[in-house]
């Protein structure tokens, strides 16, 4: 990718510029349950299946209630 400007015409600056950064950024924050894996971890569990398997069977075995 290079350093020029890829504004479509299109798209009108004022329009750009009236945007408020963030605006949405609480309600995403509270409707997201996202966590960070670090990165040894992630090679053991690279998707969200297989996180949540492992999650699933720790609840189980210590008797953690999933509802």
């Amino acid at each position: 990718m290079n350093d020029e400007d890829t504004l479509r015409s299109e798209y009108p600056a004022e329009l750009i510029k009236s945007g408020e950064r963030g605006k949405y950024v609480k309600r995403y924050r509270e409707r997201t349950n996202m966590v960070i894996i670090a990165p040894e971890l992630h090679k053991l569990f690279p998707d969200s299946e297989s996180v949540n398997h492992v999650l699933r069977k720790y609840a189980e075995e210590h008797h953690l209630a999933l509802t």
